[in-house]
């Protein structure tokens, strides 16, 4: 079969532009560059050679490579060049007018046959194809920036575009050694629709002062994985074409969720940008540079000292209390492991000691260390066994009722003075403190699973907890070498709270049809570096504690956007609560 497109003219060849035609070239097709001047054609041009000599210094390609690609570009600054391509793809700054006004005259100059794309993230393919007599030709091939190393592409089709077109589209990306995915045309497509609500909801989140920037990045990249965090991504696109994107999503949507949160507004009139202009959330070096020279290097040291924990009590016999309890052991801590009976103290020991073998045999530990290790974790059935230690740790069942009648337990047994945690992923910290008579001395504790791996810690303070408190937790993650982020005791903490809105958008996109299960998770994976997809995710983590979560977000905050997708209600409703049942967004048990 006759590969589509051997000629492309690529209009606008500023680095998304430039990044194209390279890319389109390495193909071995001819490529025909326009610029809007002499002048930029000249410097686009320059532009071109640069990046493939740098290509070639890198060993990406080899001089022969270089020099075969140039030969198949050619750059000027006519348009009338375009009608001698199958393909035009357009790459000029993200105004409306700006691409309705080159569509149009593109419908004039090309052939009737020749296939016109835009390479726009936020606007309406739909608008942009409506200022030619070819809707039918007319899509939108939205690459990622850098070309050369993102393998995604978003195919975009209107409600008009000829479903040929659109398979010889991702053809194309396909040949050019991209992975392309199928979107429909609203505002974002799928990355951008996911990703710009969750960067704009951290915004907001900073801008409430909830907490700080430092510690809500580190929070979602320890807690998700994640290759940047929020606000440091948000100065990498630049914070005018963030606002961009999102006045385009919410002028679809009305979702308040999408309405740009003001702080951007006010960084946009400040001249704010954010790398390109030195300054945005953080400031940088230089305009242009990476490098924040005002971002803290670790968490902020407490001002106010905290007590002294030598002994460490955990409540719980499930994976959460063996690993904080491994976390605490290892580092030289005496650990009570408190369980409702001591068969099931002791069997959550054996566990702990199963997880130290597999670092035993990975090489993380000696067999001395963790002999070392074990010999300091004491399995006890009885609470009251607890009445000496410095630190409790709570990891039982998430049930308020539960977690409520065990605070008011230990407020009876621990002696004053000892600071009580709860490792509650979505309760109200609040609620646990209130059990006691001493509310001061309660705090969250939120560990990630698995605790032994995940470095971050939420440090959770009510509007009760004392200070020093809140200072003794800090003091000891930064002993027991995990990081710490400070917030507030509201729904979600920082991290819950950004992430299961996006995996609720990431739902509420599949069951309005408008992608598939692997389009969204493969564009995810590809376009923003995730270790995984929205639904791989959610499969992994249960689609029953997805929905709590959901429900206890829109509880707090009643706004509708973060009410459950039905979706995803009907699915657990059916028992389909992912890897753990066989079965969620996809069939596990076949795999």
């Amino acid at each position: 079969m006759e590969r589509p497109f051997p000629t492309v003219a690529v209009v606008g060849l500023g680095t998304m532009g430039a990044g194209v035609a390279v890319a389109v070239a390495k193909s071995g097709r001819r490529v025909i560059g326009i610029e809007a001047t002499e002048d930029s054609a000249a410097r686009a041009l320059a532009r071109i050679e640069e990046a493939t000599a740098h290509a070639v210094d890198r060993e990406r390609i080899t001089a022969e490579e270089r020099a075969a690609l140039l030969a198949l570009i050619s750059v000027g600054h006519e348009l009338p060049a375009a009608a001698g391509a199958d393909l035009v793809i357009e790459e000029v700054p993200e105004q409306l007018e700006l691409k309705r006004e080159i569509f149009a005259e593109l419908d004039r100059i090309c052939p009737p046959e020749t296939v016109l794309a835009t390479g726009t993230t936020a606007l309406s393919v739909t608008r942009i194809a409506a200022a030619t007599a070819r809707p039918d030709r007319v899509l939108g091939l939205h690459f990622f920036n850098p070309v050369h190393t993102m393998k995604l592409v978003e195919v975009v089709r209107t409600v008009l575009t000829a479903p040929q077109v659109a398979v010889d589209a991702a053809a194309l990306a396909r040949d050019l050694g991209k992975e392309p995915v199928a979107a429909g045309d609203r505002a974002g497509f799928v990355v951008n629709g996911l990703l710009f609500a969750y960067l704009n909801q951290a915004a907001a989140m900073y801008e409430s002062k909830y907490a700080s920037r430092e510690d809500i990045d580190a929070a979602m990249r320890l807690g998700c994985g994640l290759p940047m965090g929020p606000l440091a991504l948000l100065d990498l696109i630049g914070v005018d074409t963030a606002r961009t994107v999102l006045e385009a999503m919410y002028e679809q949507s009305k979702d308040r969720l999408h309405a740009p949160a003001p702080i951007l507004g006010q960084l946009v009139s400040a001249g704010l940008l954010g790398r390109k202009s030195g300054r945005g959330f953080y400031t940088y070096e230089a305009p242009g540079s990476s490098k924040a020279v005002d971002a803290a290097t670790g968490p902020a040291q407490p001002k106010v000292a905290g007590r002294e924990v030598r002994t460490v009590g955990v409540c719980g016999s499930g994976t959460m209390a063996t690993g904080i309890a491994e976390v605490f052991a290892k580092s030289g801590h005496p650990v009570l492991l408190a369980a409702r009976s001591q068969e099931k103290a002791e069997k959550a020991k054996a566990q702990l000691a199963k997880s130290l073998d597999r670092s035993v045999a990975k090489g993380r530990m000696s067999e001395e260390q963790r002999d070392a290790t074990l010999a300091l974790v004491t399995p006890v059935g009885q609470y009251t066994e607890l009445a000496e230690v410095d630190l409790v740790v709570e990891a039982v069942a998430e049930d308020l009722a539960v977690k409520r009648e065990l605070f008011a337990t230990l407020d009876k047994i621990v002696k004053p003075g000892a600071v009580l945690a709860t490792t509650t992923s979505s309760l109200p910290v609040i609620s646990c403190a209130t059990a006691t008579s001493r509310p001061r001395d309660v705090v969250g504790m939120h560990f990630f699973n698995p605790a032994p791996a995940m470095k971050l810690v939420e440090v959770v303070s009510t509007v009760l907890t004392a200070p020093d408190v809140t200072a003794t937790v800090l003091e000891l993650c930064a002993k027991v070498r995990k990081h710490p982020v400070e917030c507030g005791d509201r729904a979600g903490f920082i991290v819950n709270a950004l992430l299961f809105p996006y995996l609720n958008d990431a739902v509420r996109m599949l069951q309005e049809h408008y992608a598939t299960v692997d389009d969204i998770d493969t564009a995810m994976k590809l376009g923003c570096g995730y270790p995984m997809g929205p639904f791989e995710l959610l499969d992994v983590v249960g689609l029953d504690v997805s929905l709590t979560i959901e429900q206890v977000l829109h509880q707090e905050f009643r706004e509708p956007g973060l009410a459950a997708a039905p979706l995803l209600e009907h699915l657990v409703a059916a028992g389909c609560l992912g890897r753990k049942t066989g079965r969620g967004f996809r069939d596990h048990a076949r795999r």
